[in-house]
């Protein structure tokens, strides 16, 4: 398709509140850019500034109100639910959303003023689906919604069996080529040492993350072998980690390196590349190290790693919070035959992500409401 030539079609809007530089909002950047190049009006609503992500063909909405950007996910919700259906009384139902947050919240108000909802599902239901209420209640208005999108084939299973939902698989989209150019950036960074087993994380500092688990890990690997962590990310749980790395006298070990907008760069270094999550959706940054030719170690979580690991055949997966098991196989990694087959065979499975077709996957689930 000729990507110059625009669909005549409703204004999609975009419903995405709090933009925090993880794995969804590189998803929410490639999509929305691309269906700006392919519809007639694409809108944003959002209280982050990051214009200078987003084509100039995207319309930003921002609430009147001039928000810290660190402010909570709550008050940012609040807001934008608020200024969308403020949009919903002034333009009828003459667009379309295509929410990445606060899912059940806008689904309500768009069924309320009888327009058309797809709602985009990033985490498992693992995660947040543990009281009955709750169940109930996500289970009712997930029904709601026009289109539910999911992003790997375990994700889609547990949500459709769990709520009895009909989802659509589409996996993530990514950007290879622009993934390897950043990864060539060069800059000073001094803390790997040459002869030791250099170990990345890329995560929010959450407790989904259990980065404990990760450092509990390393307090153990570091007595049988040299070995150093980096954890690049920002959230709540900072201080936690920096105590526990005080109190264990693991500063040589290990480094917290806040939130990058390139961390390519730095996974360029390393040798390794480590996931600890209890739960996710569909872990954009395990593929991107496979990309970049590295390594990978997750925890078998829902869902997604073991999907992309290929039950272990391009990685290795330990089982979930089990430091343990993941002390030893960083004691034990070498880069032999066997690791070098896992990461090249895992390089190869990656070209199903192309951004292109899948982004093309999102517009084609669109052009059904538009």
């Amino acid at each position: 398709m000729n990507i110059k030539k625009k669909i005549k079609s409703k204004e999609v809007v975009v419903f995405h509140p709090s933009i925090e530089g993880a794995g969804v909002e590189k998803n929410l950047y490639i999509i929305t850019n691309y269906l700006s190049q392919k519809l007639n009006k694409v809108s944003l609503i959002t209280c982050d500034k990051k214009k200078n992500k987003f084509s100039k063909k995207v319309n930003i909405i921002r609430p009147f109100l001039n928000i810290n950007e660190n402010s909570g996910r709550p008050i940012k919700y609040f807001l934008c639910i608020l200024y969308l259906t403020i949009y919903c009384i002034l333009k009828n139902n003459k667009f379309v959303v295509l929410s990445f947050q606060a899912n059940i919240y806008v689904i309500i108000i768009c069924k309320i003023f009888n327009v058309r909802i797809i709602s985009r599902s990033n985490t498992s239901p693992s995660g947040w689906s543990k009281n009955f209420l709750k169940n109930i209640i996500f289970s009712f208005f997930l029904k709601r919604a026009d289109e539910i999108i999911v992003n790997s084939i375990d994700f889609k299973n547990e949500l459709d069996r769990k709520f009895n939902l009909k989802s659509i698989l589409i996996l993530n989209p990514f950007n290879f080529k622009e993934i390897k150019k950043k990864s060539k950036e060069k800059f000073k960074f001094s803390f790997f040492k040459k002869n030791s087993l250099k170990v990345l994380n890329v995560a929010r500092l959450t407790d989904q993350k259990d980065h404990l688990t990760l450092l509990k890990a390393i307090n153990l690997a570091k007595k049988s072998r040299r070995i150093q962590l980096v954890i690049i990310g920002k959230g709540v749980f900072k201080n936690r980690l920096l105590d526990y790395i005080d109190k264990n006298d693991l500063s040589k070990f290990v480094k917290l390196v806040n939130y990058q907008e390139n961390p390519f760069k730095f996974m360029r270094l390393c040798d390794v590349f480590v996931l600890s999550s209890i739960f996710e959706g569909h872990p954009n940054v395990l593929v991107e190290a496979l990309s970049l030719e590295k390594y990978v170690i997750s925890s078998d979580c829902p869902t997604g790693p073991k999907e992309i690991l290929g039950n272990g055949k391009y990685g290795s997966l330990f089982k979930l919070q089990n430091y343990r098991q993941l002390a030893k196989i960083l004691i034990n990694f070498k880069l032999n035959s066997s690791a070098k087959k896992k990461i090249s065979d895992g390089l190869k499975t990656i070209k199903i992500y192309d951004h292109n077709e899948k982004c093309e996957a999102y517009l084609n689930v669109l052009k059904k409401y538009i």
